[in-house]
């Protein structure tokens, strides 16, 4: 449940990119950051681990109006993709009120993208969450690697192995390009805000 200061009226919570490593969760975040300046009053923390990262900062989306009279501070973070960091991803997930899950549209990165997202499942339960509860988004990223001429998995495919039995909203997307990412943001924003408008009720 997100964190809630009753004498700041203040609602923050807390959005995680997932996904396999290099699948563009970093680039996720850095492409917003830079795009919305505006909206950001922290600066980006990058901790780095060996051949990967972890980042965060705050975000204050001034589209979405109030919760219940309350204002809205979210907290964007990502978990660092390698499978021997599963510590630290467990540790990022703890408190989250919603997640973007990033998969990697190459080809060799099917499997990859499977195991992740069961981790993920793994995951939430050690604190007592259930994905298909969760407020959720797929991002499937790296769409623009066609172009370079390596192969991509198509979107059905993806769908199948990822979306199957979740059912939801997804976006075909390059973080390197900046396709879709704000999109897959504010979706992820409007399912969180809906759910903690459900639970303040």
């Amino acid at each position: 449940m997100a964190f809630i200061n009753l004498k700041d009226k203040l609602i923050q919570a807390k959005i995680v990119y997932y996904g396999p490593g290099k699948c563009g969760k970093t680039t996720n975040l850095e492409y917003v950051y830079n795009k919305c300046r505006t909206q950001i009053n922290s600066k980006m923390v990058t901790i780095k681990t060996q051949g990967d990262r972890t980042l965060f900062f705050d975000f204050f989306p001034f589209d979405i109006g109030k919760i219940e009279g309350y204002d809205v501070k979210i907290q964007l973070y990502t978990v660092p993709g390698q499978v021997k960091y599963n510590s630290t991803r467990r540790l990022v997930l703890k408190g989250v009120d919603g997640i973007v899950f990033v998969a990697d549209s190459a080809e060799n990165r099917r499997n990859a993208n499977v195991a992740s997202i069961n981790n993920l499942q793994e995951n939430l339960t050690l604190y007592k969450k259930n994905i298909f509860e969760i407020p959720l988004v797929l991002q499937y990223n790296k769409r623009d690697l066609a172009k370079q001429g390596i192969p991509v998995l198509n979107i059905s495919t993806l769908e199948k192995d990822l979306n199957k039995d979740l059912r939801v909203p997804s976006f075909e997307a390059s973080a390197v390009e900046g396709d879709n990412v704000i999109m897959t943001l504010k979706k992820i924003i409007s399912v969180t805000m809906a759910s903690l408008e459900k639970e303040l009720k």
